[in-house]
Parts: structure tokens; sequence; C-alpha cells
């Protein structure tokens, strides 16, 4: 094997036979990764760098390895279809694919609010020109294209319009939209010129993988689901009978690398979706239910949201067009999937995973979050990262902060097993009557094992009635700047008047400055960012505000200082945030430097105790 110096990476001895265009897209990523798992030695064609400098050759070898694929078997050429019908590739890297057989369009801008041109250069003019590619290699058995799943349903395809027209359809249909229409077209008249065996896919929604939600594009239903996640969508447009398709990517990428060995016909095209969908008003409240806030009751006509100002509803016009009653037939679809032996997945299932790494995710902002999900905990859907039932480490944050506040903590733990929790109507979690030590008593049912149980600040009032009522089912209680014994908050963040509109309207910069004053490390960036965007979702910030207060009310402060006496604790505090008040028979550790938050700014040493505790 031939070792490259740029990438110090492996390029297999067979030569290609497959190649994708698209390959660091959302679908084309997966689409490589399935081939791959079918044996394929497969090229990808990638511009040579990302916009922000990285190799995007590294980062789609790096996300094919975390998966388990044999991505060895995979060759990189740079090159780009906006280059003409050359598509930028050298004329080393051209021969190399030369023995190509089948050939993966899965390239598009799919973007909205672009310009005409921005659109047209990559999703009609690169589709032709990948097509023009794809007519020179001498063992050609398929072009797979990707299209859109509301185009292609004119009887007689033209191409090209005449320009009168052609301004119509992106006056109309909006850049993207209109680029896909003219594409689809353009693909499968050139096509037939050039004698290309060509088979065009139209997949619906595509979302999250079936099994981990794992998103990558962050527009289209997605962005409904943000709405409704953070109570920005008080009507639905459209009718009862809405109907906007799912597929999960994994589905659609498994049936596109299966497609020229199991569609032994080309020229046909193929509706890919799930038929099992529920119209878009059930969907709303399906994912409104497992996300724990409030569908939306009302509908109004798209075309009344036409008229509208855009500001006032909230809706991109290019995405009203998808907002249709339509059905599709997906029998050829079908039969290939038949033929292949896929089947796709439950879709209530897939659509509910989809919505906790969106939310995990923060909805694009942030790849690097906790995956978890929503659970019912003491009548709150609450948000659950980590193993529910053999825990080493029961992780409960403070205020006003979330679950991936913990997150340099487990790094530092390595393997430990760790369940992370949002605490009842704070960070993801929904509210619930039931009482903070309630909830934590029905969070723990299913656990097995015998758990530390680490709080943060106003978590450690529950986490030490626990311990107290249940010494016989933990292992031990760490209390991290156990906020009873310390000086108390300032009376503005005690009083929820005051305290709920400042929180809800902190910039993440002046949340990190009131809990660092320094520069903090990435993950507690990433723990700040969090927080703060939880904080602007309706009722968060009150419903924190009001936690304040009660957890600093004298008599709580004295009731918990009181247990301290009866319960086996440990106490970790930061030197510039000491205990002002009597620890009792507490083991107490201080941290040289930290203050109210050291499990943001020493991890590691936090870390260290939790060991302790648990050996």
């Amino acid at each position: 094997m031939v070792i490259e110096s740029d990438e110090t990476r492996e390029r297999p001895t067979e030569a290609p036979d497959a190649v994708v265009f698209g390959a660091t897209g959302f679908i084309g990523r997966w689409t490589v990764l399935h081939l791959l798992d079918r044996g394929r030695t497969v090229a990808a064609v990638l511009r040579d760098r990302g916009g922000d400098g990285t190799s995007r050759e590294g980062e789609l070898r790096g996300w094919l390895r975390d998966r388990g694929a044999a991505a060895e078997r995979l060759v990189v050429v740079a090159g780009d279809l906006t280059g003409g019908s050359g598509l930028g590739l050298s004329a080393e890297d051209d021969e190399r694919l030369a023995e190509v057989r089948d050939v993966f369009n899965t390239a598009a801008l799919y973007r909205f609010g672009l310009q005409r041109e921005q659109a047209r250069a990559v999703n009609v003019e690169g589709a032709l020109n990948v097509l023009r590619w794809a007519a020179t290699r001498r063992d050609l058995r398929r072009l797979v294209h990707v299209s859109g799943y509301r185009v292609g349903l004119d009887r007689q395809a033209r191409y090209p319009l005449p320009e009168a027209e052609l301004a119509e359809l992106y006056r109309d249909k909006g850049a993207y939209e209109g680029s896909k229409v003219e594409a689809d077209a353009a693909v499968r008249i050139v096509a037939a010129e050039l004698a290309v065996p060509l088979t065009v896919v139209n997949p619906s929604g595509v979302i999250g993988h079936s099994t981990t939600g794992e998103a990558g594009q962050y527009i289209g239903l997605a962005e409904l689901v943000r709405q409704l996640w953070t109570g920005r969508l008080p009507a639905l447009p459209g009718t009862a009978r809405t109907f906007v398709p799912i597929v999960t990517v994994d589905h659609f990428a498994r049936l596109m690398a299966a497609i020229p060995e199991h569609d032994p016909e080309p020229g046909g095209r193929h509706w890919v979706l799930d038929a099992d969908t529920p119209d878009l008003p059930d969907v709303v409240r399906l994912l409104a239910d497992h996300l724990g806030v409030r569908a939306p009751r009302a509908r109004v006509p798209v075309s009344l949201v036409r008229r509208l100002p855009t500001a006032l509803t909230g809706a991109n016009p290019e995405t009203l067009d998808f907002l249709a009653e339509d059905r599709y037939d997906t029998a050829s679809a079908d039969r290939v999937a038949d033929a292949a032996g896929l089947r796709q997945p439950p879709v209530g299932t897939a659509l509910r995973r989809w919505a906790d790494r969106l939310v995990a995710d923060r909805f694009g902002a942030t790849s690097a979050a906790l995956p978890g999900g929503f659970h019912d905990v003491g009548g709150s859907r609450s948000y659950l990262a980590g193993d529910r039932t053999s825990p080493e480490f029961v992780l409960l944050h403070g205020l006003p902060l979330d679950g991936e506040s913990w997150r340099g903590v487990l790094g530092e733990l390595g393997d430990a097993r760790a369940l992370v929790a949002d605490l009842p109507g704070l960070g993801r979690s929904a509210p619930t009557e039931a009482t903070p030590l309630d909830w934590l008593a029905d969070l723990l049912a299913p656990v097995r094992t015998r758990p530390v149980i680490v709080a943060h600040s106003a978590a450690t009032a529950p986490a030490l009635r626990y311990a107290a009522a249940h010494p016989d089912r933990i292992a031990g209680v760490l209390l991290i700047s156990p906020y009873f014994l310390q000086s108390q908050a300032a009376k503005l963040l005690r009083t929820p008047a005051l305290a709920a509109p400042l929180l809800k309207r902190i910039s993440v910069q002046r949340l990190t400055g009131a809990l660092f004053g320094d520069a903090p490390s990435a993950e507690a960036r990433q723990a700040v960012a969090s927080a703060a965007a939880q904080l602007r979702r309706p009722a968060v910030a009150r419903r924190t505000a009001r936690w304040l207060k009660a957890a600093n009310h004298p008599a709580e402060r004295a009731a918990l200082q009181a247990l301290l006496d009866d319960t086996e604790v440990h106490i970790v505090a930061g030197q510039q945030d000491p205990l002002l008040s009597d620890p009792g028979s507490a083991t107490v550790t201080t941290i040289s430097g930290a203050g109210h938050n050291p499990q943001l700014t020493h991890p590691a040493a936090v870390a260290a105790v939790m060991r302790r505790i648990s050996a």
C-alpha cells in the first residue's frame, strides 16, 4: 500500500468501483458508509478544504471510523462539480476513476434564501457536469441522482426552459426549489440523450438516524421542531391533512447503496418516504408530547401565511410549498427495498429519537453535546443522558446550568458509567407537581447498582434528602458547592420578579463572566451556551428564579444543614467560594483556585474525589 504524506493514510489496492459526489453532506456521508458496508471500494470527490480551513478528508474519514466503517477502502480525490464536465479532476485522478461502475450524486446546495445563480451552479449545472462525466466511464452501470420529492411530477419533462418560464419558476418556487425542479428535468433529458443508465431518487424530508437520531441538517421540518421546542410555534400552517412525510437517513442511504444491484432496469425513479408518517398536526402533537412542551392548537391556511409578514409568522416563504396534502406512489422504491431486505424503522420511534438529538445538538449549534433523550420521571418529561439502570455515578446540576455542565468531569472519568439528568422544570426537562425529592426517587427507582450521587449547588438539597432517606440505595453522596453552607445569592437573584427577566435575557458572554470571571475551557463554554439557550425557552427562567428563592429561604438552609449531622457526606468547595457554615462531620475537600463551579473549572480534581468515594 502507498502511504500519502498529507493525511498519513492508506490507499486501497483495488480501484474504486463506486464514486460519491457530495460525500461530506448529510446524505452523502451515510451513502459512503453503507457502500463501504457492502464491501465496495468507494471514491469521494471533495474540495480540498472546508470553509474553516479544516480538511474535508480528515473529517470524513474520522466520521466513518467513529461509526465502524472500513475507511481504508475509501479513496479521496480532489475535484469540484462546478468545475465543468471534467469536474476539476487531475488527469491522474480521472484515470484512477476510469473503472467506476456506479456514480452517486448526492450533492446539492440545500439552503433557503439563495440567489438563483448560486443555486443553479451546484444543483443544475453541477448535476449536469456529473452526468456528462459519468457518461465517459467505460464500465458505467448506473448513475443514481438525488432529486427532490416534490419535483418531477410533470408528465413531460422540458429542458431547457425559455427564460421567461425559468424566471417565473424561480420567482414562484424560490431559488432552492426552483433549481431542483429545473435540475430534475435537465438530468433526465440529458441522460436520455447521452444514453446514461440513470435512476432518480426523490426522498421526502430526511431526518436523523433511526437508532441514534443523529442529525446533520437543520432546516425544513427540523426548523419546525425548533420553533415548537422554543415556544415560537403559536399556530401550525396547513390543514388537518397536511402531509410532510419523512425517511430516516440510514434507510435512505441503504436504499441508495442497494439500487445498482437490486433495481435491474435503469431509467426509473423512486419516491422514497415512509407512507406511515402521520399527518403534520399529528407529527407535531407526537413530538410535543415527547418533548414535554405544548403543541399549537390553531391552524392557519398556507394561503393566509403567504400574505402575512415573515417577521410575524416565522415561516420562510420557500418552505410553504412543502405544506401540501399530496400523497406519493412509493411502490417502486418499496420493491427495491424488499429485494434488498430493507424495512422502514417505526416512524414514531424514529421521530422521537431524532427530536432527542436535535435538542441535544441545540439544532446544529453544537456537535459535542451529551446525547440523551426524554423520559417520564416523576411526572416530568425529563432529559436524561447515560446509563439509567447501572450507573456508578448520578450527576445533578446546579443553577442556572443543565446536564451539559458535567461534560468535563465525564471526560476525566473515562469509561465510568454515569446517569446525567436535567432537574425537573429546569434545563431541558419539563416541570412536575412532584417535589424534587420525589422526582429523584423516581429517577433512581430503575437503578440496580449503588451509585454515588454527585450534586452541585441547588441540586444538593434533593441529593442530601435522598441520601438521608435511602442510605442503603447509594454508595455515597458528594455535594459540590453546597449553597446552604455558603454565602447567600444576591438579593436580586432571590426575587423571582427581578431574576426571571434577567436570566431570560442574559447573554452567553455575561453568563460566562458571572460564572467564571476568566476564560473557561471548551467544555465550560459549551455548558454556559446550553444553559443560556434553555433559559430563553418559555418559563424556564421563571422556574429557575423560583427555585433560587425557595432554596435560599432561611428555614430551608437550616433544615439541610441539620441533615449533615445524620448523613455521611463528602463535600467539595472552591477556595474562592468557601464554606461559611459548619459542615458537621462531612469530609471536605477544598480545590485551590476554584470558585462556585469547580466541576467546570477543575473537572480533574472533582473526578479524583469521585473516584475516591466510589472505590
